[in-house]
């Protein structure tokens, strides 16, 4: 008979088929791997995310010839836990480890338990008859196989997290999410579950999880052995601190992110970017940050200006600085034969390979080609070199200058799910590891400064993966539309993104592709979007406006997208949330402190604060920003009222006429082209910030 081993408060099992590791990781959590029986003396070629080599040999002698060495984001040691195991006579075995329980059977079975009640958090499930395993192993060859694991599905059960998707669903139950990156599809394999525990895909390969009604099953199509860590609590503040423990705490942000951000599709050169700056200045709005777009290089992968159209960076940055504004930068993984970086990064091995041979390209627009795009290389960020001569370009470049931040745009990469299939990386295949790319372009970042002093590393991102927010990733939700249906999907894709760790996010103020400024049906839009943008952990307004360039070049350019480009009616409701963000940036900065120290997101649903309330879980168009102020968007043209939902366990004061209301109660909230409806929770001091506001 098949027995469990028990050790140091873990559980080891090895079986025919397959080697079982379950042991503590925190002090209410578990980490779970497992992987195929096969003979030890093969050896697997790899590199870890550190860089250094390793062979199966490394692993012999390790836990239960589990390899430790693979790239996923369980790679801080563990807080300390007070765990115990228990192996039994007849081949079951016993885990306590603070509020989780782990439970296994003769075949290795496992079921998570609350340890106080009993409760069954979740439990493998045999995915055929007459299969023993909740885990298959389809052997793929070289080592590598198609992984499942297979639990059991709860009636009831609601699931956030997952990362960033456009489905306009804040509960996932019933919906199958592909784990693979994309523009506006972020995958970050956490969820969080209302049955009280988290769990961690801890495997950044392509797959999807099926979160069906008779089964919830996570797939990896390649990969080398199954990990995931599951974690209880009683409150999701509970399993998000715990989260961020295991994963990295963020760190504080720079107190300037939190105000407002200026940016389009594009500033094309120095002295436009700057009128910009200054014209805010004379109008008397706050502006804290501007934006320089995408080509303002010579080439893909020169990582500097050109002078051309930016004469003089330094004096540029010198001068917002005495506007009081900061400049941040857009910075591109790839690399195009031009550029002057490209054959030193060639020779050394730091571009991104093809499996098919050679290195991956994929076709970008280019200077000097018009619409007629040129194959271009992918820095990979994955190699520790590379990591370092991307920040030594961007340190010499633009940081020196004076640039405060990096806007890390298409980082992803950019790919088709084909051809990010092929890639070949220095931690091992794309279709194994590729999903963590975006997560190792805010490394080398956020590794850079810190290195050269600065303690609160922050990048806007456009992907992420487990464990980004400790490289200061603000994650942008890509190019969407500027439609009310996309805003209505951003609230929810938001809230998502928050319950997957990520506590910085921000959308695109009005939408990505497209919006007329001088159409009454799209200023709506806008007025209510830069509503919803204001309670934003990021407040930053950016879109290709028309009238805008037919095709995607170079020379592309959008039309205006400044807070007066949007008409007379428009203008004074903008001006006026301007003036609110930076009456709630303490608060905001209250908020940072918070979500470093414990993992809490900045926006947050409503149960986040209020698990005892049942209704609270089934709002998905409202939010909390942090615990103490609560924000109804308006997402319907033509709506001037709207229903907003109280929680119950707290008074809330609107912010209009200062009324106190009970909690738990709905009501019928009007909403003005010039608010949304506003409430703060009773006593709180940010209700100052509302005092004579448009909130």
């Amino acid at each position: 008979m098949t027995v469990f081993t028990a050790q140091d408060g873990a559980l080891e099992r090895r079986a025919p088929h397959e080697i079982l590791v379950v042991e503590p990781w925190g002090p209410h959590a578990v980490r779970v791997r497992a992987r195929a029986l096969r003979n030890l003396d093969d050896t697997i070629a790899g590199r870890s995310l550190d860089g250094s080599s390793v062979t199966h040999a490394d692993e012999v002698g390790a836990v239960a010839g589990i390899d430790a060495t693979l790239p996923g984001a369980l790679d801080i040691p563990p807080p300390d836990s007070t765990a115990t195991a228990t192996a039994h006579a007849d081949g079951t075995a016993r885990l306590v480890n603070g509020r989780i329980t782990v439970e296994a059977d003769q075949d290795g079975k496992l079921r998570f338990l609350h340890t106080a009640t009993g409760r069954e958090l979740l439990a493998d499930k045999r995915p055929y008859t007459w299969y023993p395993e909740p885990r298959t192993f389809a052997p793929l060859g070289d080592g590598a196989y198609r992984i499942e694991q297979s639990f059991e599905a709860y009636d009831g059960e609601r699931i956030h997290g997952l990362g960033q998707h456009l489905h306009g669903r804040l509960d996932q139950k019933g919906l199958v999410i592909d784990l693979v990156q994309g523009n506006t599809l972020v995958s970050i394999p956490f969820l969080h579950s209302s049955r009280g525990y988290g769990l961690l895909w801890n495997n950044p390969a392509m797959g999807r999880v099926e979160l069906g009604g008779d089964t919830t099953r996570w797939v990896a199509d390649e990969a080398r052995q199954l990990d995931y860590w599951i974690t209880a609590g009683d409150t999701p503040a509970e399993i998000m601190r715990a989260y961020a423990d295991v994963t990295g705490h963020p760190p504080l942000v720079p107190e300037w992110a939190t105000g407002f951000w200026q940016s389009k599709l594009r500033y094309r050169t120095q002295d436009e970017l700057l009128a910009v700056a200054r014209e805010y200045k004379q109008r008397g709005l706050p502006l804290a940050t501007i934006i320089c777009d995408f080509f303002h290089w010579t080439h893909m992968g020169d990582w500097d200006f050109d002078r051309t159209d930016w004469p003089d960076p330094e004096g540029m940055v010198k001068e917002l600085e005495a506007l009081g504004v900061k400049l941040a930068v857009s910075v591109w993984p790839t690399v195009e034969p031009g550029s002057v970086n490209y054959t030193a990064l060639r020779d050394a091995g730091l571009l991104v390979g093809d499996r098919h041979g050679g290195l991956l390209t994929f076709p970008w627009p280019s200077r000097g080609h018009g619409a007629d795009h040129q194959p271009m290389a992918y820095l990979d960020s994955t190699e520790p070199g590379a990591r370092r001569y991307l920040w030594q370009q961007l340190r010499e470049h633009y940081r020196e200058l004076g640039v405060a931040a990096f806007w890390l745009d298409a980082c992803e990469p950019d790919l088709t799910p084909e051809l990010a299939a092929r890639a070949e990386y220095a931690v091992g295949p794309g279709v194994q590891v590729g999903n963590l790319y975006g997560l190792a372009q805010a490394r080398a970042v956020a590794e850079g400064l810190q290195q050269d002093g600065d303690d609160r590393p922050f990048s806007l991102v456009r992907s992420a993966w487990a464990g980004s927010q400790r490289y200061g990733a603000a994650l942008w939700s890509g190019d969407i539309r500027p439609t009310f249906e996309s805003l209505a999907q951003q609230v929810r894709a938001g809230l998502n993104v928050a319950m997957s760790g990520i506590p910085w996010w921000n959308t695109d103020i009005g939408g990505f592709g497209g919006g007329d400024p001088t159409d009454p049906a799209y200023q709506e839009v806008m007025v209510r979007w830069f509503q919803y943008g204001t309670f934003s952990p990021v407040m930053r307004l950016h879109g290709d406006r028309q009238p805008n360039w037919p095709t995607f070049s170079a020379d592309m350019t959008g039309g205006p997208n400044e807070v007066w480009s949007y008409g007379q009616e428009a203008y004074p409701i903008l001006s006026a949330h301007l003036h609110l963000r930076e009456r709630l940036r303490p608060y905001l900065l209250e908020l940072a402190e918070a979500t470093h120290r414990t993992g809490a997101p900045v926006m947050r649903p409503l149960f986040f604060d209020f698990p005892d309330d049942e209704h609270a879980w089934s709002v998905d168009d409202q939010f909390l920003l942090g615990p103490d102020v609560l924000v109804a968007p308006v997402t319907e043209a033509g709506a001037r009222v709207r229903a907003v939902y109280l929680p119950a366990g707290a008074r809330w004061t609107d912010t209009v006429n200062g009324e106190l209301h009970e909690g738990g109660t709905t009501l019928e909230v009007p909403a003005p082209l010039e608010r949304i409806p506003v409430f703060v929770r009773e006593g709180a001091a940010v209700a100052t910030a509302f005092t004579g506001s448009a909130g």
